[in-house]
């Protein structure tokens, strides 16, 4: 597809220091997911609220991918104190795309969240999380091994449940894939307006959708952009999105 015909996929960014200075950065698995798996156009969003018209921006762009990372949001944000004082905070991220979801649903722009993007999407809509998944009875322990090469980290972890008659669940034949966890936090009391689209093997919600969305709204646990074209799951979840941003190009 030539590049000026692409639909514009904005990615979300992570706030941090380097060297003396801020700088607002997504990984590049992110973008080339994008570009490769859904045969879009990434532009990076920077995490500025108050400097950018959201909702003219979304006028202009195709679709929305909202990253993961490496900060938890603030529990503050859904009625509750820290329960560590180790977890990572990104707090210009955190106004930035619980502002920016909303307008995101309002203007009927495709959009697909994933991991710390799932998360956002459930507390922006009024849920809210299980801080340390692992100390919850009952709860597996979903995080990674981080002494762990990265091709272990992001390997396949344990199996999900596709919910019939959701989105993932018309993506392929197989309704109970292996996925991979590289996650501490998930969804606690889910939001009013969400769909489950997929179940952990211990009961936790590992995907949703925006139930009454006119466009493409949906948001996993997991990381579908690891070496996005090696998983035909991970592959046709870009796929769905990068169809959703064309016929929203297409509007447009």
């Amino acid at each position: 597809m030539p590049i000026n015909d692409s639909p514009l996929v904005l990615v979300t960014a992570d706030r941090s220091l380097s060297g003396l200075h801020y700088s607002h950065s997504a990984g590049e698995k992110y973008l080339t997911a994008v570009s490769i798996g859904a045969g879009c156009t990434p532009l990076v969003l920077p995490a500025l609220v108050d400097e950018i018209g959201l909702e003219d921006l979304l006028r202009r762009v195709d679709g929305v991918l909202i990253t993961g990372g490496y900060s938890n949001i603030d529990p503050h944000y859904y009625g509750q104190e820290p329960a560590s004082d180790k977890d990572e905070r990104d707090i210009e991220r955190d106004r930035s795309n619980l502002a920016l979801i909303p307008q995101i649903i309002d203007a009927g722009v495709p959009f697909l969240g994933i991991c710390r993007g799932l998360q956002e999407l459930n507390v922006a809509l009024g849920g809210s999380l299980h801080q340390l998944v692992h100390d919850v009875e009952g709860m597996q322990d979903h995080r990674e091994d981080k002494s762990a090469p990265v091709d272990v980290q992001y390997g396949l972890s344990h199996l999900v449940s596709l919910q019939a008659g959701g989105i993932l669940s018309g993506l392929q034949d197989e309704q109970n894939p292996m996925v991979n966890s590289v996650h501490g936090q998930g969804i606690d009391r889910l939001a009013a307006g969400l769909r489950i689209e997929a179940i952990a093997e211990d009961g936790l919600v590992e995907a949703v959708s925006v139930a009454d969305a006119q466009q493409f709204a949906l948001a996993v646990q997991w990381h579908p952009e690891w070496q996005v074209q090696n998983n035909s799951f991970y592959l046709a979840t870009f796929e769905a999105f990068g169809d959703a941003c064309r016929a929203q190009a297409r509007k447009r």
